[in-house]
Formats: C-alpha cells, structure tokens, sequence
C-alpha cells in the first residue's frame, strides 16, 4: 500500500484525527443514562448537555492520544489497513496532536467544573479515572491496549461508567436498574474496537502490539464480535425478564437489521476497505441501538 495520500486540510485535518464517525461511542451511553433518569424523573437539561459535551471531549482527546502514542511506538506504519492517522502521514506534528489532546481535556475539564457543582465531587473521580483510561490505553508506561485489555476499559468506561455516571449528575444516585441498563451499551461499543483489531490484526502483530485479537487470533476474535452483538439483544431481553423494565425496552432489537452487514464483513472478509466500512456500520448500530433503547425507557417514564 502506498503511504501517499490527499493532503486534507483545516478542520478536516482534525475531525480525521478525532475519527468522527466513531464519535457515537460517546453519545450513546449519556442518551441511555439521561433517558434512565427522564424514567425516574430526574432529568435536567443541563447535566444532560454538559455530560454529553463531556463525554465527547474526553472520546476526542483519547483518540489523539492514542494516535500520537501509537506514532512513537511505530504502531502506525504505511501498511495499516485502517483510515489515515494524521501524525503517521505528517498532516499534524506531534505538537499540534498534544496541544490537542490539552485542548480537549480542556473542555472536558470545564464540563466536569460545571457537573461537580450540580451532583457533587464524585463527578471528580468519574471524569479523573476517564481521562486517565484514554491516555493510558496506548500512552504511559503500560499501556493496556498493548496488553489485550482494550475491550475490558472500553466495556468499563464507554458502558458502565457512562452511563452510571450520566445518570448520577441528574439524579447523585445509582440503582441496580441503572447498572444493568448500561450492560448492553457496554457490549455494543466494545464490538466497535473488536472490528478496529480484527482489521489491524497482522500490522498489530508485526509491530509488537498485542492486542486481545493478537492474542486470541482472527478466528476466536470474529466469534468474539458476533457474541458481542448478541449479547447485547440478549441483554436486553434479560431487562425485561429480570428488572423493573417494560415491554418498550423491545424496541432496542428494531436495529437488528443493521447488525447483519458488519457481523458478515467481520466473519469473512479481511480487506481493508470491508473491514473499516464494518467499522462504521457497527459505530451506527451501537447508535441507533442506544437511541431505541433510550426511546424505550423514555416511553415508560415514571414518577
């Protein structure tokens, strides 16, 4: 493969290096979490537009911090399958991307300031350990992503910790209820980062970063996916049978179409172009998945 690509220029440089597309990680759970608390009555406007800024900024600035890290370790070459890295191609320096993992937790920062004095100092810790997680999982001295435990913080941080922690600014409590809503969020947005490494598997291997993929081989790492997605409608089914859930909770499996295109890609096809599409299209199902499900919490509001 050839490392010569389009030059893009301006804010076009930056939503590439903030991968865009994989943004929803972030909205998905603060929807969850605030329409949990639209149910319980405890919803605010506020907590909910500052959590979600947050979250955001915290997703933006991990994702710079993961491709400057990856840089220096020589993760990121030419031959990577996925799209373009903005320091690897030379489009940003290491300066700009760190000025721009700063500016990031900058915003997330000011959100937390905000949230902390509406629910409390626990936010502190919520917003520290999120910050801390995006650095760490390819930066510092043992990044976990090079240990096979990238799906492990994904499912914490981008599910559980999520949403608990979105429902927490509205109502300064969690329930059992709460906790188990942010499962299937959980095992949705893990699915993303499994097709990111099932893609990068050999270009992974080769430069000595071993991630859970490396680890298990392509083979167990699709079943993986599958399991994953599934999981997450069986989860949902477990909501309703098991907790204080409606029948609207349902709604959630109205986007089990749109998990047939990626869970194929994912199965059989090892190119590039397929794999980042898949990407993609399990990016917009952990979305949409999320929005039905937040519809069908909402719908069963209660005082």
């Amino acid at each position: 493969m050839s490392g010569v690509r389009p030059h893009p220029h301006g804010l076009r440089i930056w939503l590439l290096a903030m991968r865009l597309p994989t943004l929803t990680a972030s909205v998905a759970p603060v929807v969850v979490g605030s329409a949990l608390a639209m149910r319980d009555g405890r919803f605010a406007l506020g907590p909910a537009a500052a959590a979600l800024l947050g979250a955001l900024a915290i997703q933006a600035g991990a994702n710079l911090a993961n491709d400057l890290s990856d840089f220096r370790r020589g993760s990121d070459t030419v031959h990577r399958l996925g799209p373009p890295r903005v320091t690897q191609q030379g489009w940003l320096s290491q300066r700009e991307v760190a000025w721009g993992v700063v500016a990031a937790f900058a915003v997330a920062t000011a959100m937390g300031a905000y949230l902390t004095s509406v629910a409390g100092w626990a936010v502190i810790a919520i917003g520290l350990s999120s910050m801390l997680a995006a650095v760490a999982y390819t930066g510092g001295p043992l990044p976990y992503g090079y240990r096979a435990l990238g799906e492990l913080f994904t499912f914490l941080f981008f599910g559980l910790v999520a949403v608990v922690g979105t429902y927490y600014v509205h109502a300064e409590h969690v329930t059992g209820d709460v906790l188990a809503a942010a499962i299937p969020v959980g095992l949705t947005v893990t699915a993303i980062l499994i097709v990111n490494n099932v893609r990068d598997i050999e270009t992974d291997r080769a430069a000595g970063k071993r991630t859970l993929a490396v680890v298990l081989g392509r083979r167990r790492t699709r079943a993986l996916y599958v399991v994953m997605v599934g999981a997450a409608y069986v989860a949902v089914g477990a909501l309703w049978l098991f907790g204080d859930f409606p029948w609207w909770t349902f709604l959630s499996w109205l986007s089990l179409p749109l998990a047939v295109a990626p869970v194929e890609a994912v199965v059989s096809r090892v190119d590039g172009p397929s794999l980042n599409h898949a990407l993609r299209a399990t990016a917009r199902l952990h979305l949409v998945f999320a929005l039905l499900l937040s519809v069908g919490f909402g719908v069963s509001e209660r005082a």
